[in-house]
């Protein structure tokens, strides 16, 4: 690396280091000017692109991607809002575990970003009484990540790689045994935890939560919102993102002020996160651009699927999981020398399979490897959750519980 280079990937370098750091070592600090230190780097960086390197094209295509990111989680994120599910004294161990595999078989219909934001208050208003970090992080885990990998709908890498010609059901034909061993690995280490929470609960708070109570929802016009945003998931672009805010204006003012007050709902968690990502979408510009200059001498010569499988993830976990997805599916074309999708699909089909897994389910490894995992923290915090810092939520979860499971997954399909 350069040192030209260097300088180009510092603000993103910068940018990382703030969102680990700051929020444990000054809190209060980083509440009052994330803002500005977000917008700020990514300010220097498309100034740079755009007066020193005249670069038009990669802003515009990267403000492009920003768009697209914040009209579909801002969307998703409205009509959920509207929509209330009633939950109480249901949350044993047992009655959890359903709850997030049913979680991640939605995830797949809804979209990761649709799915954790219908379903994250009523799962931390089942566990009020003895919530705790682990249930908001294994929710991020399964629900907002992993268990989004069977339809291109689910996550938005799988969705890129559809507009790129992998057909729809490529995806769930391929990558149903490793969603099943990731989803049922996470799902035991979940339970176990979650049992052991529950013993150390008192008698009483035991007894509430093992009471049989009724189910109820408010907001079911918004149902017909969140089906016109899937639907404009396959419309192009810009009428795919007039669609989805749309639907987002039309719940917003459709929806009774009583469904928003009992969801606690205002737009601080949306708000973060279009902050925050759109330093990272410019600070990543250059990140990229460098990848895709040096994936050849990064990977080198006929690189194994697990190769791109660990690439993948690695920088999945650091970057927004979309853009790498599309950054190594970028790599496998030069390292194959074709850039046709059903060639790929006919000689290098474990290599595909190796970047959709590696950018979905490594996105759940930090709050930003994907964009539900910020607007779950800032929702559970809002509510009154204590969760970890950026630095705690890897060193605390990632490492210890997802990391073995990734091992695994790497060592049954992708070592050979």
């Amino acid at each position: 690396m350069t040192i030209g280079d260097f300088i180009l990937l510092l603000p993103f370098a910068l940018l990382l280091g703030a969102m680990a750091l700051a929020p444990v070592f000054a809190p209060a600090w980083w509440l009052r000017h994330y803002a500005k230190v977000a917008l700020g780097l990514g300010a220097v960086t498309a100034g740079w692109q755009v007066f020193a390197l005249h670069d038009w094209h990669s802003l515009g295509e990267s403000a492009h991607e920003y768009f697209g990111f914040i009209a579909l989680v801002g969307s998703l994120f409205i009509v959920a809002g509207g929509i209330h599910l009633e939950v109480k004294g249901e949350a044993t161990p047992l009655k959890n575990l359903t709850f997030l595999f049913l979680g991640a078989v939605v995830a797949n219909v809804l979209g990761t970003t649709g799915a954790a934001m219908l379903l994250i208050r009523p799962w931390i208003r089942m566990n009020k009484y003895r919530v705790t970090a682990h249930h908001v992080v294994f929710f991020i885990f399964i629900v907002a990540n992993v268990g989004g990998c069977l339809t291109p709908i689910g996550d938005p890498p799988l969705f890129l790689g559809y507009l790129q010609g992998v057909p729809f059901w490529w995806v769930a034909h391929n990558c149903w045994p490793a969603w099943l061993l990731a989803n049922g690995l996470l799902l035991a280490i979940f339970y176990a935890l979650d049992r052991k929470n529950f013993l150390r609960a008192p008698r009483p708070v035991r007894e509430r939560e093992t009471a049989r109570e009724t189910w109820k929802i408010a907001g079911r016009p918004n149902l017909f919102f969140l089906a016109v945003i899937l639907g404009a998931v396959f419309a192009p672009s810009p009428w795919r993102e007039i669609l989805m805010l749309g639907a987002a204006a039309g719940s917003w003012f459709t929806t009774k002020k009583s469904v928003h007050a009992a969801n606690d709902f205002n737009f601080h968690p949306i708000q973060e996160v279009a902050v925050l990502f759109a330093g990272i979408f410019a600070t990543m510009i250059p990140a990229l651009a460098w990848l895709d200059h040096h994936a050849g001498t990064l990977l080198g010569q006929n690189p194994s699927p697990a190769v791109f499988f660990w690439g993948t993830g690695t920088l999945s976990s650091a970057l927004d999981n979309a853009p790498t997805y599309l950054g190594f599916l970028s790599a496998l074309h030069g390292t194959s020398g074709t850039a046709e999708i059903s060639r790929l699909l006919a000689s290098h089909a474990a290599h595909i399979l190796a970047i959709s897994l590696g950018a979905v389910f490594f996105g759940a490894a930090t709050y930003i490897g994907n964009g539900p995992n910020f607007m779950v923290k800032a929702i559970a915090e809002q509510i009154g959750v204590k969760m970890p810092s950026f630095l705690a939520f890897v060193l605390k979860f990632s490492l210890p519980f997802l990391l073995p499971v990734l091992i695994t997954v790497w060592l049954l399909f992708f070592r050979s």
